[in-house]
């Protein structure tokens, strides 16, 4: 137990940590790059990602006699990747698909959509309590937000779903 006194322990493992964080916020947004076909970025952030990583558990087995080590390794995992989600999420990188289902405001919802300039694409549908208007838009994930809210101003009861796409081929999106 005297490893707890240790300064040198403890800084050992606050680096390990450190390392951990980098290494793990890194291949968290490596894996959401790869999801949205972004080669180059991917190969930099798998570069120093891998590379961070052998420098942490070389670290960590070099030093098996401080279990500081080790808290310090799955504490910079688990921060890791909480971080790594919250960078991607401000990033918004990438495209949604956004449906919106609405009972009574649908050609409102619509309407408002496309004066701001989105392509939108509206599918009459049966729900269980009768007709309702599927909308359909597609948009740059960091328009996602701005959208949600104008449609709450229409339609506070309208169901919305959001969904990662990777476009194939372009049509109208508005960037």
């Amino acid at each position: 137990m005297e490893f707890l006194l240790n300064i040198n322990a403890w800084t050992g493992a606050g680096l390990i940590f450190l390392m951990r964080v980098c290494d793990m916020t890194l291949d968290t947004l490596r894996v959401l790059v790869v999801m949205r076909g972004k080669k180059s970025v991917a190969w930099i952030f798998g570069f120093f990602q891998s590379a961070i990583f052998v420098m942490a558990i070389s670290t960590v087995l070099s030093h098996l006699d401080n279990p500081l080590n080790m808290v310090g390794y799955a504490a910079g995992f688990a921060t890791g990747n909480v971080v790594g989600i919250m960078i991607e999420e401000r990033l918004a990188i990438g495209h949604v698909h956004l449906r919106i289902i609405s009972s009574r405001r649908g050609a409102v919802i619509s309407e408002k959509l496309r004066e701001s300039g989105y392509a939108v694409t509206e599918i009459p549908a049966r729900g269980k309590d009768g007709t309702v208007s599927l909308i359909v838009v597609s948009v740059l994930r960091k328009n996602a937000k701005a959208i949600e809210e104008m449609i709450r101003e229409v339609d506070e009861d309208a169901f919305l779903t959001a969904e990662d796409v990777r476009p194939l081929r372009r049509g109208f999106w508005r960037a």
